[in-house]
């Protein structure tokens, strides 16, 4: 019986995460990312639901934990850093999470753990598809070319690949929310919680603690803030956050000496179906659903595991990948049909909305309403059983 060979464009959680099982369930796996070597920075993120045991299956469950980010807490802070109310931290999927973890760490350790046998080429990127009856012709911008009998878009959620094949299914919903995010000096005031801070104008401030000495922060705000040169974003959010209180300045300040300053206008990518021919896509680039949503990396990480285990279970390709989207599918629309007046109420303009807001935010943390406002955290959960998997490798 010959062997399948999958190509997965994309190193990150969901890429890596398609290469780990698929391999583990007798294909050939070559990754293919653009960045010119691993990526190995980024913000927070968690391991909820579902997704603790897709990691425990994978053997990885300790390991990501040693990679904590020392969080704590999450509190909402006034103009002068004092606490206006805490979220609760009931179970491993409180605000903060039990498995809270940076980007980076998260998928260096995945990469760390992939079977022998994963071949990854960096700095290289799609540029045609050509879908056939016998296998899937990829040719990249380097002039490689492979013939593999599937093709994994994991790219993100501007995957230009998946714009390649699947450029009339693709919806994109702007939120009408920018945010920037950055490394900064971590100073004696800093804590082990993440510290929340909203103000006027739709702004907020983001503090959280990470376990490399330094302070991960993050501005956040309404707008449209869509500008890739990295001084003009900065420029831009300097201007937008004049007045805007507690620790706005040391924010923009630590952005300027930061190595990993990167910008996010929050899009929700919607597509009706998620595989055509031999193409897949997963995570981010198939069903963005922001950190409004939350459980992004939660839901990658499932993804891979699923997508291996559909594919296992059945002689017919095609099968296998439409059993991977029934599967998912009830668990990405979960996280990503959040009720809209969200937007306004997480970013009020006015001092009314404000006040109002930290109104609300003292209601849903009162020990009366703790355990329902706890329940919102609890994402990218299901209680139907991960299908079976039929692991081939060790």
């Amino acid at each position: 019986m010959t062997t399948r060979h999958a190509v997965i464009s994309g190193a990150s959680i969901a890429g890596l995460s398609a290469a780990f099982w698929l391999r583990r369930t007798g294909w050939e796996v070559t990754v293919l990312e653009r960045a010119a070597e691993f990526r190995d920075g980024g913000q927070n993120v968690d391991v909820r639901g579902t997704a603790r045991e897709v990691l425990t299956r994978m053997g990885l469950f300790d390991a990501v934990k040693e990679q904590n980010t020392t969080e704590t807490g999450t509190v909402f802070v006034g103009s002068s850093g004092e606490v206006l109310a805490e979220l609760p931290s009931i179970g491993p999927d409180s605000a903060t999470a039990e498995l809270e973890v940076l980007r980076g760490d998260f998928a260096t350790t995945i990469l760390r753990h992939l079977p022998e046998g994963v071949e990854i080429h960096y700095g290289d990127t799609i540029s045609a598809v050509e879908d056939g009856a016998d296998d899937v012709a990829i040719t990249t911008a380097s002039g490689r070319t492979f013939r593999a009998d599937l093709l994994v878009v994991a790219e993100g959620v501007r995957s230009t690949t998946r714009d390649l094949v699947f450029g009339d299914q693709v919806e994109r919903d702007d939120l009408g929310i920018a945010m920037v995010f950055g490394t900064i000096p971590r100073t004696a005031s800093d804590d082990s919680r993440w510290r929340w801070y909203t103000t006027t104008g739709g702004r907020q401030i983001h503090l959280r603690p990470d376990n490399h000495g330094t302070t991960r922060a993050m501005l956040a705000c309404t707008g449209d803030f869509a500008v890739h040169d990295r001084d003009a974003v900065l420029s831009r959010f300097r201007e937008h956050y004049a007045g805007a209180g507690w620790e706005a300045d040391r924010v923009l300040d630590g952005f300027e000496g930061s190595d990993d300053v990167y910008v996010d206008q929050l899009t929700q990518i919607r597509m009706p179906v998620w595989h055509r021919g031999r193409v897949c896509v997963a995570g981010d680039a198939a069903w963005c659903v922001t950190p409004m949503g939350g459980g992004g990396a939660s839901l990658a990480l499932t993804s891979g595991y699923v997508l291996a285990a559909a594919l296992s279970g059945t002689a017919r390709q095609e099968d296998g990948l439409a059993a991977y989207e029934e599967w998912m599918r009830p668990l990405v629309d979960d996280v990503q049909n959040f009720p809209r007046w969200m937007v306004p109420v997480a970013y009020p303009r006015t001092r009314l909305g404000l006040g109002l807001r930290r109104v609300a935010d003292k209601v849903i943390t009162s020990r009366l309403f703790a355990p329902l406002t706890a329940k919102f955290t609890e994402v990218a959960g299901t209680d139907r059983p991960l299908p079976a998997i039929a692991v081939t490798q060790p």
